[in-house]
């Protein structure tokens, strides 16, 4: 059952930007204190063992990583980026339903 990754300041060039396919990359810019954060959480744990071999999910901590934070401009939390290739290709931010997660990933499966 797959886990949503915990990705940092360290890791995320390696884990996100050189991923090593063209498979996607959802990555939750989150906060221990942040509430609607606390409502994508789960989400992002069901979608990370739902598309586990077809896309990549993990977490960012902004308040452990502020420099990734920084660099993609994250002012609001939860913010979720989906990567390919190493490029921004879409952004959600806020508390949104599972579907319209879904629905913006599928459309970089299919890509």
């Amino acid at each position: 059952m797959g886990k949503a990754l915990e990705f940092t300041d360290d890791s995320f060039e390696q884990d996100v930007i050189n991923a090593e396919d063209d498979k996607p990359v959802l990555v939750d810019f989150w906060a221990e204190w942040c509430g609607p954060c606390k409502m994508v959480g789960p989400v992002v744990e069901e979608l990370a063992s739902e598309y586990e071999g077809k896309a990549k999910i993990g977490k960012v901590d902004v308040d452990s990583n502020p420099e990734t934070s920084t660099k993609y401009g994250i002012r609001s939390i939860p913010s979720l980026l989906i990567f390919k290739n190493g490029e921004v290709v879409d952004q959600i931010v806020g508390a949104v339903p599972k579907s319209q997660l879904k629905k913006q990933l599928d459309a970089q499966l299919t890509n």
